[in-house]
């Protein structure tokens, strides 16, 4: 065993560094659901860093040292709340926000969210299923992202009002009436937030035989 350890100690000490940065640095995750359409895809594998609000004790949900604050706007993944799935979703409230979805239109603070001129489209919710979509700019709280709604598919279209107490964020997926986010699973601990998804790093077309999607490479998220 010694001879064998001596021997390979090379890529022990590659392994153990390798581990130690997908632990505790940076990771990337494929991404098997359509929660986040328009901004992610089906397909898509994220860049993660996981020290971009704490340093943790790798394998471990304890932070050693606080880097920044998680922020209005950010991809996150996180752990769910209800059962520990590993989840991507974007932060739309913070601590201390009270937060309000009324007929689709979040509302933060007392501040309803405004919308873009809709933009119709056929979105693919399964192979040979096609639904109705609308896609809006959203804008709030000096935020502005792309977000899409499914009018025939039944969701939960109205929440809250909700307080957000010390250390608690409201995650919502922008493909709004196809995501399990705050609405059902409640707000997010910090404590749970492994990460932040900064960009892309590679793209495949589940639904045509894995086909990269090379203009997705490398794209930053928004």
């Amino acid at each position: 065993m010694k001879a064998w350890l001596r021997s390979n100690r090379g890529f022990l000490v590659f392994l153990a560094g390798f581990l130690f940065f997908r632990t505790a640095v940076a990771d990337w995750n494929p991404v098997p659901s359509g929660s986040m359409r328009p901004t992610i895809l089906e397909g898509d594998v994220v860049f993660v860093e996981r020290i971009a609000y704490d340093w943790k004790l790798p394998l471990t949900d304890v932070s050693l040292f606080r880097v920044a604050n998680p922020q209005r706007g950010d991809v996150v993944v996180f752990s769910s709340p209800r059962d520990g799935t590993r989840l991507i979703k974007r932060i739309v409230a913070v601590p201390g926000d009270e937060v309000e979805v009324r007929n689709d239109v979040l509302v933060i603070n007392g501040q309803p969210a405004t919308y873009s001129a809709p933009q119709w489209l056929e979105e693919t919710v399964a192979p040979g299923v096609h639904l109705p979509a609308v896609r809006e700019v959203e804008e709030l709280l000096g935020q502005r992202r792309l977000v899409q709604q499914l009018p025939g598919v039944a969701s939960r279209r109205n929440f809250g009002p909700l307080k957000l107490a010390t250390d608690e964020f409201f995650m919502m997926g922008d493909n709004r009436n196809n995501s399990e986010d705050s609405r059902a699973i409640g707000p997010v601990p910090r404590r749970l937030i492994t990460g932040q998804a900064r960009r892309l790093l590679v793209s495949a077309d589940i639904t045509a035989h894995w086909a990269p999607r090379w203009e997705r490479f490398g794209a930053a998220l928004r």
